[in-house]
């Protein structure tokens, strides 16, 4: 099992002065910096979390390579955004589903930003016929996701199914179904806020395991819902 020793605290000093200085000359000036304290350790994590990941299932890639893979990009697309920052002060890992193309496809998601950082899994604002089918799922299979909230459920508050919702049922539901607060979710994900004192150590490639195992029951219930295999 591949370890990975924790992220250098440059890591979060570059997101830092990235934030003060967001702008092409001062990122072109210090590329080396982020080349060495953000890029390089994201990909020998995405290398050891995908040893790891395959516990859970195959059918989920963890792709080290650092432009195209597991990574974001952390070039903003500004083109349709009056916030014309070129560059995300975050770093995000998703390791989606082979079937996947995009960000909005199932798998799991590692977020690390200067004050903000959550593990887990589910899928994010997935387009409208995705979302039907998993809505329909839901409706159809009553048992099953009352499986995933049972699954989900955690008596000491770390975890919690997440996802924003609509103000209404969608057009076309029961109202009175009793899993309606969910059927009008847009997102569904299982996330875990991590202390930042753990993401220099060994330790949090064992936390974001255990967020992935913890979210699995839910991303497995989604990529069936959409006639995809675990």
């Amino acid at each position: 099992m591949n370890s990975f020793p924790g992220f250098p605290e440059d890591l979060f000093g570059f997101l830092n002065d990235l934030s003060k200085n967001n702008n092409r000359e001062w990122f072109t000036a210090n590329k080396d910096r982020y080349l060495e304290s953000v890029v390089s350790p994201v990909c020998d994590f995405i290398l050891a979390m995908g040893q790891r990941l395959h516990t859970i299932s195959n059918s989920f890639v963890a792709d080290p390579r650092p432009n195209g893979g597991s990574m974001f990009r952390i070039y903003r697309d500004t083109r349709f955004s009056k916030d014309k920052r070129p560059y995300k002060e975050n770093v995000g890992c998703q390791f989606r589903h082979v079937a996947g193309k995009t960000a909005h496809a199932p798998g799991f998601y590692v977020h690390l930003q200067p004050g903000e950082i959550f593990v887990g899994g589910g899928i994010w604002m997935p387009p409208n016929p995705v979302l039907e089918k998993i809505r329909e799922t839901i409706v159809r299979r009553p048992a099953e996701w009352e499986n995933v909230l049972d699954s989900v459920e955690d008596p000491k508050g770390v975890y919690s199914l997440e996802g924003e919702q609509l103000k209404r049922p969608p057009r076309g539901y029961d109202a009175d179904h009793r899993f309606i607060e969910d059927v009008k979710r847009k997102s569904f994900f299982v996330m875990r806020d991590v202390d930042p004192s753990l993401v220099g150590t060994p330790e949090f490639i064992d936390v974001t395991e255990e967020a992935f195992k913890r979210a699995a029951p839910l991303v497995k219930f989604i990529t069936h819902a959409l006639g995809l295999p675990f």
